[in-house]
């Protein structure tokens, strides 16, 4: 039998300690991907089964939301037990055999770790709330005698909460909740709360996991007269972590979760001793502002607002995940204009946020969705692809919070879409059923057998990707074109450049490309057509095209 410590082992795909650099993620839940036991839940063996599936479109680390015992009153992130697996997504050997066949295709798994909250359900809130004032296990949460408290916090899901405190009637007291009410904070001024937390990092990091996604790092400590976030005893938690993770674990990867401002996120790598990734939330929506607008004024302004970085640490970048398109990080007039062209029907929001998914956010235009993920590929930072979004899956508003973006994964053009062999009915959620979104129209059978696909188009990128590290690594430039309509990228690392040209105009735009280190004739990697002579220095864009062209700084 395979010892815990030598699956620990196996795990370390390769020898390269910043291999999170040069990766890309795919991110997925379990239960919405695929069912192999006819209940109408995804499950670790479909997921095993479709691995063949993750590794053929390129990705080269699979990200795993909550699979947790769990009430799921917040899709998992209400854990209820951390170290085992929902029945309803199979069992702890089925997870090892997920990871064990996602290992030997090369691919890495990179687990939640949901730092900041439990459920009420979880046994440590059980025993807190009963436990004596004052005792330890009382403290594994955060209490009060009165809601004033951290008056200075502001409340995430206003959609749903008034406050974050909440009266609970067995401890006679009030508990504190950064998100849902049914929530509640763990209390990290308790060194018994710190040393559960590693005993859970040493559960997954031994069964071999590659990296831990740390959700909502920046709320875990609180004090009086700030706003609860980003303080410096969270860094300090943070630096013991990274201490921890590396002595036992090499190669690897904690992901910062924190939803702010790009100096405040920047300050999750600390000095390369916290964190090794962090997900660039503010640049997410100026994406799509830029896009709207047709103008680069917003991708400028928050590459300018964004710090340089420790060497060994890396930007997470995504157009869409499994929760809404956070519009916290932007001015209350850029919200309402992102409100008001792509949410225009109240439904859509959520909080501060936009509940929809990549392709019926863009009017389902194949020439816009590539546009954005040339961006996103072609700019610094490791790429995310949220599941479905590569097959240009809808979403569906009339489902509850969040869920309308977690649908089940459309397989085929059959009625269960390939997902599952049970009953509509017993499905944990309803398959997209309005055409164009529909599996009829949208599902993998379809893409994978289309070269001119949403699918094959993306593939075509991450071959890119892998093909040139000056994407995952090379410096940043700004080319200059002569239109504010056109975002043009040079991206270098030593003497390797690749040049992205993206047109933001629904119109056909000639530009003048100031890039004296070009010489000579160059074809698009993308369409292989021949697009630019450097000594023209003129390049012809049709309406939303984007092209990349590379080379070598001595090219002749």
């Amino acid at each position: 039998m395979t010892t815990r410590a030598g699956r620990a082992a196996a795990g370390s795909q390769g020898t390269d300690p910043t291999w999170y650099r040069d990766a890309i993620i795919y991110e997925v839940h379990v239960r919405s991907f695929a069912d192999s036991d006819g209940d109408g839940v995804g499950d670790f063996r479909g997921l095993t089964q479709k691995l063949p599936y993750l590794a053929a479109l390129g990705i080269t680390a699979v990200w795993l939301l909550p699979f947790y015992p769990s009430p799921l009153r917040d899709d998992g992130y209400d854990i209820a037990d951390y170290t085992a697996v929902h029945p309803q997504y199979g069992t702890l050997r089925d997870f090892e055999t997920f990871l064990h066949e996602a290992h030997r295709r090369g691919l890495r798994v990179i687990t939640e770790l949901v730092l900041n909250h439990t459920s009420n359900q979880h046994p440590w809130f059980q025993r807190a709330r009963r436990a004596p004032a004052g005792s330890r296990w009382r403290d594994f949460y955060v209490w009060s005698d009165t809601p004033d408290r951290y008056a200075e916090a502001r409340i995430i899901f206003k959609d749903f909460e008034t406050s974050n405190w909440a009266w609970d009637p067995v401890a006679r007291a009030y508990y504190w909740h950064r998100f849902y009410s049914h929530q509640p904070d763990l209390n990290y001024d308790n060194p018994a709360v710190r040393r559960a937390i590693l005993r859970v990092v040493d559960f997954w990091c031994a069964l071999g996991v590659d990296g831990l996604r740390l959700d909502a790092v920046p709320y875990l400590y609180e004090r009086d007269g700030t706003p609860c976030e980003n303080l410096p005893e969270t860094h300090a938690f943070l630096k013991d972590l990274r201490r921890y993770v590396d002595a036992r674990y090499p190669h690897r990867m904690l992901l910062a979760e924190a939803n702010q401002w790009p100096e405040h996120a920047a300050a999750y790598f600390g000095d390369g001793d916290e964190c090794h990734m962090a997900f660039h939330f503010p640049l997410m929506p100026r994406l799509y502002m830029a896009l709207k607008q047709g103008n680069i004024s917003p991708l400028e302004w928050v590459f300018e607002r964004t710090p340089a970085i420790p060497e060994n640490c890396q930007w997470c970048t995504f157009l869409r995940n499994h929760d809404e398109l956070t519009l916290e990080m932007v001015t209350p007039e850029e919200r309402e204009y992102m409100w008001r062209e792509y949410a225009p029907d109240p439904r859509m929001r959520l909080n501060l946020g936009i509940r929809r998914r990549l392709a019926p956010l863009l009017d389902n235009d194949q020439r816009r969705i590539r546009l954005l993920y040339s961006m996103l590929f072609s700019f610094p930072g490791t790429p995310i692809v949220y599941y479905g979004d590569e097959i240009g899956m809808g979403d569906n508003i009339e489902l509850f919070d969040r869920n309308g973006v977690r649908t089940p994964m459309q397989w085929d053009a059959s009625p269960n879409a390939g997902f599952s062999t049970a009953s509509p009915s017993l499905w944990y959620a309803p398959m997209i059923s309005t055409p164009p979104f529909d599996p009829a129209h949208v599902n993998v059978a379809d893409q994978t057998g289309r070269s001119d696909s949403l699918y094959h188009f993306l593939k075509h990128l991450i071959i890119l990707r892998k093909a040139h590290p000056e994407l995952s690594s090379g410096e940043m430039r700004w080319l200059q074109t002569g239109s504010r309509s056109v975002a043009a990228v040079l991206r270098i690392e030593k003497n390797r450049w690749l040049c992205a040209v993206h047109n933001l105009l629904d119109a056909v735009q000639e530009i003048e490309l100031c890039f004296p280190q070009a010489k000579g004739s160059f074809r698009d990697l993308i369409e292989g057509t021949l697009i630019y002579h450097a000594d023209a220095g003129r390049l012809t864009l049709q309406p939303y095209q984007t092209v990349w062209f590379a080379g070598t700084m001595d090219q002749g």
